[in-house]
């Protein structure tokens, strides 16, 4: 039977109490301080009325209180309600409205905006910071809060289970089809949608995916800089890492030459991280950075650049094992693995549990699966798919067909061994003049241009043919933006792509517009380049 959520950290604190749970800013946190801490915000919930059940949202970046938080809501039987920190107040209100939130939990650097929202949406507001939970003024518990519940409200320091204790019920209660999580969606093609995370879901992809495809060890110190409010970090970093017993140092702002001497520092031998921090990381390399010698590498979130794996690799003596998931599911679908070769330019083999088949894009109301070889949209099925949307049946019903959840994502399989290679998202092709163009095609032929570092292709709209190809290009140091470069860039793209597929525009940028998780926001750059061209 799977267990909570809340029992992967309560069962290493109780396996490995004394060995180091988490770093942040050179202060050890062990794995006894942890859940003991985590057991303290669960007394401080409770006595302001929350219950298992009910929705508790983070608005916390990564700080030793976020996972203590995090377990502490979860170890009452309450569900948790992650928010990206970089939320305005209007984005954070929609979501305790959406989710029926009773609690919202903020840290010093995001109480500007969440106590605004918290306010608007009558929800009772905590802070949290160094060495401290408290209840603030939006909370209508707080006037009634005596000496002992002040008391109990520290959480910086070990804390004693609350006298009386809660029933074991509170905290190991929860059945496995509870919701643990509802981790909201960025809202690129309409309003952000809460997607619902039972304990099944999330502790089956943490236990599995610890052994493989992440390989973890108790010895390993894993660098955590990827959000935990985001399913990538919060499952495989922070959730993996204390299912082991590892250490994770957190970061609470990522840049790449503070990371680069926070990991030679500490230690680290597992980064995670999107293609955009392996870009970054690159760079700093470049400039003089120190770079640090890692066990193992992964990549999520988009598609990282065969030259840059490689790159990465040769930098940082290790191999990098390119994956697939979504907030969806849970979120790991693939990986490249470790055992097994390592192939570049997939996202490798479905982990254990998981069927991805490749069905017919253009069918909507059922699966229809295609050959292997054959490009279509990935549908998925495992242990790891969601239960639906929150409160929207009609959109939960549109990608949880026939037992599969459709993705959006086209992709291929090898007919051979299995491994997944994406192609493109399903509303991100292309149609020029009656051809389908897959961007990411396009992209992995003009990163071999000596003067692209990355490039993000686009379909902008074109009288004669519908659409036109566009890249959108972030130059290497040194190359001039200039109308002479750009001819350049088309003229040998020509040479290497079909007529159809080639870009005919070519556009520079400083950095593209990212969502929460890293991914390029391509629709914000269509509506940039219309600005810029008829601005």
């Amino acid at each position: 039977m799977t267990r909570p959520l809340a029992a992967v950290l309560a069962d290493t604190a109780a396996r490995r109490p004394d060995h180091p749970a988490l770093i942040f800013e050179s202060v050890s946190v062990t794995y006894r301080q942890l859940w003991e801490q985590a057991r303290g915000f669960a007394a401080v919930l409770h006595t302001h009325g929350i219950e298992p059940g009910h929705r508790v949202a983070l608005l916390v970046p990564n700080i030793p209180q976020f996972p203590a938080a995090y377990y502490g809501a979860l170890a009452l039987g309450a569900t948790v309600v992650p928010m990206n920190t970089q939320l305005r107040a209007a984005e954070i209100e929609f979501v305790l409205r959406d989710s029926g939130a009773r609690a919202i939990v903020c840290a010093a650097a995001t109480l500007d905006e969440g106590s605004v929202a918290a306010a608007a949406a009558g929800v009772p507001l905590f802070t949290v910071g160094p060495g401290e939970v408290r209840s603030r003024a939006h909370d209508p518990a707080a006037d009634d809060v005596d000496a002992d519940a002040d008391a109990r409200d520290r959480v910086g320091t070990p804390l004693d289970p609350p006298n009386p204790p809660l029933p074991v019920a509170g905290y190991f209660g929860s059945a496995p089809d509870d919701i643990a999580a509802i981790l909201y969606t960025s809202g690129t093609t309409g309003r952000p949608k809460g997607a619902m995370l039972t304990h099944r879901n999330i502790v089956t992809n943490i236990e599995v995916t610890a052994l493989s495809p992440f390989d973890i060890r108790p010895d390993d110190v894993l660098f955590g800089c990827l959000p935990l409010a985001h399913t990538f970090g919060q499952t495989c970093v922070m959730g993996a890492g204390f299912h082991i017993g590892a250490t994770v140092v957190l970061t609470a702002r990522f840049t790449a030459a503070d990371a680069l001497a926070t990991m030679t520092e500490q230690g680290c031998t597992v980064f995670m991280g999107v293609p955009t921090m392996y870009h970054a990381l690159l760079e700093a390399v470049s400039n003089g950075a120190p770079a640090p010698r890692l066990r193992r590498a992964y990549s999520g979130g988009s598609a990282l650049a065969v030259p840059t794996l490689q790159a990465v690799r040769l930098t940082f003596g290790c191999e990098v094992f390119e994956g697939y998931g979504l907030t969806e599911t849970s979120p790991c679908v693939a990986y490249n693995q470790p055992g097994i070769p390592c192939r570049p330019g997939t996202v490798g083999r479905p982990i254990a549990g998981v069927e991805v088949r490749i069905a017919r894009a253009d069918v909507e109301d059922r699966i229809e699966p295609l050959p292997a070889g054959e490009v279509g949209e990935v549908v998925v099925r495992g242990h790891n798919v969601m239960t639906g949307y929150l409160g929207l049946p009609d959109a939960t019903a549109e990608v949880l067909v026939d037992g599969w959840f459709r993705s959006g994502d086209l992709g291929v399989l090898d007919p051979a061994d299995g491994y997944l290679r994406l192609v493109d998202r399903k509303k991100d092709i292309v149609l020029r003049g009656g051809y389908n163009v897959y961007p990411r095609e396009v992209e992995d032929a003009l990163l071999r241009h000596p003067a692209i570092e990355q490039v993000a292709v686009v379909g902008v709209p074109d009288a004669r043919h519908g659409e036109e190809v566009c890249a959108v290009v972030i130059l290497r140091q040194g190359y001039p933006k200039d109308e002479t470069l750009s001819a350049d860039i088309t003229a040998w793209s020509r040479d290497r792509l079909a007529r159809y597929k080639y870009p005919r525009r070519v556009e520079f940028v400083a950095e593209f517009p990212l969502g929460p998780s890293g991914k390029v926001l391509k629709r914000e750059l269509v509506r940039e380049l219309g600005t810029r061209r008829t601005g």
